[in-house]
């Protein structure tokens, strides 16, 4: 089972420059409200199409991929403090429990239930 509390975990590939760290604040800040591309690149200063090439040259992942692995990554944090899944889903950007289920096990290979039951 994979875990995504250390940053290096976040597909963070190598330095990255202004304008994608700039965006990566961004997510970081506004994960659980909806991310789009255009708004990513308007962070950065950056056209769409760059955006999303240098994101994925400097990063390792698509701009979307990481904001959904920050998502997870906070979904595990409070499912660890003992926060319901179906409330985790919405706190973190997701549109319902079933939505957080897919990308949590695409993440972790593992759903949100038994990641809680390996954790105790």
């Amino acid at each position: 089972m994979t875990s995504l509390d250390d940053a290096s975990d976040t597909g963070t590939a190598g330095v990255a420059t202004q304008p994608i760290e700039r965006a990566i604040e961004f997510i970081e800040r506004s994960f659980a409200q909806p991310v789009t591309l255009a708004t990513l690149a308007a962070t950065a200063e950056l056209s769409v199409s760059r955006f999303a090439a240098l994101f994925r040259a400097q990063v390792g992942i698509s701009p979307h991929r990481y904001v959904c692995l920050v998502r997870v990554r906070h979904a595990q944090k409070l499912l660890r403090g003992g926060v319901p899944p179906s409330v985790v889903a919405t706190e973190v950007g997701f549109f319902d429990q079933s939505h957080l289920g897919r990308h949590f096990k695409r993440t972790l290979g593992t759903t949100p239930a038994a990641y809680l039951a390996a954790a105790e």
